[in-house]
């Protein structure tokens, strides 16, 4: 039997950062995880250079059942805070669009930096540990089953993840613990996700493969202007993944094709100039030639400007400027970069992320009912809600 102060099940991105925090303050402190690195979702992250964090956060930029709840830990453990960490080991980093940070070199510095910062205040991590049953001792100590013997603690934290990447070791443990300790878990869904479409869409889209261009894609609720991508599966690139975390099933997506462009005022001056131009030609003008034809069906491409009526280009115009498309659903979490859902945000304390029915237990990290936009949040997320749980195990 080992007796310690803090218990943390995962070496994840908030594991690593509560055992930081908590090892600072002199607690003893083991994290347990059962796969063969610490850190695999960090590695990974970024195409390899890990999208650590973004110059501007708030919580509009998260979804959860509790939109408030993020405030704090966000408030308190900020971006510039990660950002300072950083630049203290000296790690090169640039900006991308909309404020995403990324490392220069590779994602291993940020894992680096966490774990020589593990290694300094005595955390102990022990990997390719199974955990095997888990209680609650009328003493208020938590017991832990594992493989790598019993281990006996004050403090649990969950900092497992969610659903996404399975590949990578993903696993309902979290969620499956909460409903043990009977603390409410929303049900979860992939997030940030490439959408698959209809036989009758994916044939007619294939051809598309590999065009990416700047939209506005909106559902019932939210509204991203970033690039979409036409892939041999279906829909994906950021805007596209974006608006995956809201998307319901059977709800309609809507892309509007030409965001900088009043198109009916555009197509009225092109026919006055140019009225034997076909419409398709006219189309190419402002988008890829192999995409016209998916939005614009004949005869009605083959028409020239001239023999368009207003009416008619106002349709045209509606085509583009408010594209349909019906996702027949996503590519779930095989490719999802998050999982949307978990831990009821309710039953948690929002400055110390701990269990408001189960003193000692606490829930960080991904495996909460808190989604972050792409971009950086999701690590932030880890960052804050980790140090906020280290600051009182």
């Amino acid at each position: 039997m080992q007796t310690t102060d803090v218990i943390i099940i995962g070496a994840s991105a908030s594991g690593l950062m509560c055992a930081i925090e908590a090892g600072k303050r002199g607690r003893r402190v083991t994290i347990l995880d059962h796969a063969n690195k610490a850190g695999k979702k960090i590695l990974m992250s970024g195409g390899g250079r890990c999208n650590f964090t973004n110059y501007d956060v708030s919580a509009n930029n998260y979804l959860s059942h509790n939109p408030h709840f993020c405030k704090s830990a966000l408030s308190r453990f900020t971006q510039w805070d990660f950002i300072a960490m950083v630049e203290r080991y000296k790690i090169a980093y640039h900006e991308r669009e909309h404020g995403q940070l990324f490392c220069d070199v590779s994602a291993r510095e940020i894992l680096a930096m966490l774990l020589n910062e593990c290694k300094q205040v005595g955390v102990s991590i022990k990997l390719n540990c199974t955990i095997d049953t888990i209680e609650k001792h009328t003493s208020g100590d938590f017991v832990i089953h594992s493989s790598e013997g019993q281990f006996h603690s004050g403090s649990l934290i969950i900092a497992t993840g969610g659903l996404s990447i399975p590949k990578m070791g993903a696993t309902p443990f979290g969620y499956k613990l909460a409903a043990q300790f009977g603390i409410k878990v929303w049900p979860t869904r992939a997030g940030l996700v490439p959408f698959t479409l209809h036989d009758r869409d994916k044939q007619r889209l294939a051809p598309l493969a590999g065009i990416a261009l700047e939209c506005v894609v909106q559902t019932d609720t939210i509204a991203f202007r970033e690039n979409i991508l036409f892939t041999h599966r279906g829909l994906s690139g950021p805007a596209i993944l974006q608006v995956s975390s809201y998307w319901q099933a059977g709800e309609a997506v809507h892309i509007n094709l030409l965001p900088d462009l009043n198109l009916l005022s555009e197509l009225q001056n092109l026919r006055q100039d140019h009225p034997k131009q076909q419409l398709k030609t006219a189309m190419a003008t402002w988008l890829p030639k192999r995409l016209v034809p998916a939005v614009l069906e004949e005869p009605l491409a083959s028409k020239t400007l001239h023999e368009l009526s207003n009416k008619q280009l106002e349709q045209v115009a509606g085509l583009f400027h408010d594209w349909v498309i019906r996702p027949n659903g996503t590519e779930g979490y095989r490719t999802a970069e998050v999982t949307v859902g978990g831990v009821d945000c309710d039953e948690l304390s929002s400055k110390t992320m701990e269990s408001l029915k189960i003193p000692g237990l606490y829930f960080i990290g991904e495996v909460v009912d808190v989604t972050g936009w792409l971009g950086g949040y999701n690590f932030q997320w880890a960052w804050s809600s980790g140090w906020c749980a280290g600051q009182v195990v």
